[in-house]
């Protein structure tokens, strides 16, 4: 398999994973849900920060303005998501099992909830930045060749709406790692021909 390949499959995975994992993640968190729901946020706790490093990646080598606005977009994404999964999925959902079937939520579990709930806002709305700065960037520096890349945006607009919940959160994942991977294929192309004439005219 040629290297660009195996690099974008490498980037579109960890979506991909989470978009597979979001087919079976419950809408709701209860005793009867609750062990899957902590099972799926264990492993997910790696896959999380990958997708914000798999964008980093794609600017990897560059030093100008707009790639460290990726970088901080995607690390704050990354860190806020993985504490997302810590608190709302692993803790969340290890306490509602512990309590045992017939137990309603307590306001302890509530509160865990608003403890994780902002920290989701913040990592979500730092992925569509991150999407839509990478997108358009890429865009701009090789032309019609970078469209499937926009597909990062709606992406992430799903991702933030519904996290990796079926089906609006799962088509997110996998938009994300669609434009992910086709950006990763055109990362050792050359720029747009206009693009080109213009940094060497400079």
């Amino acid at each position: 398999m040629p290297r660009r390949v195996t690099s974008a499959v490498l980037l579109a995975a960890p979506a991909l994973v989470l978009a597979v994992s979001g087919l079976f993640h419950p809408h709701h968190l209860s005793y009867e849900t609750s062990y899957r729901w902590y099972s799926l946020h264990v492993p997910g706790l790696l896959v999380f920060p990958l997708v914000g490093v798999a964008l980093m990646v794609l600017v990897r080598g560059r030093v100008d303005v707009l790639a460290w606005a990726v970088r901080v977009t995607a690390y704050l994404y990354a860190t806020c998501y993985t504490a997302l999964d810590v608190v709302n999925g692993i803790t969340a959902g290890y306490v509602t099992h512990e309590l045992g079937p017939g137990v309603p939520r307590p306001d302890e579990v509530r509160l865990i909830f608003r403890v994780g709930s902002p920290l989701e806002d913040v990592g979500s709305w730092a992925l569509v930045a991150a999407c839509v700065l990478l997108a358009f960037d890429q865009l701009a520096r090789r032309g019609r060749r970078a469209l499937p890349g926009l597909l990062l945006v709606p992406g992430a607009w799903l991702v933030h709406l519904d996290h990796i919940f079926s089906p609006r959160g799962v088509l997110g994942m996998v938009l994300i790692a669609i434009g992910t991977g086709a950006l990763a294929l055109l990362t050792s192309g050359p720029a747009a021909p206009d693009r080109v004439e213009s940094e060497v005219s400079a």
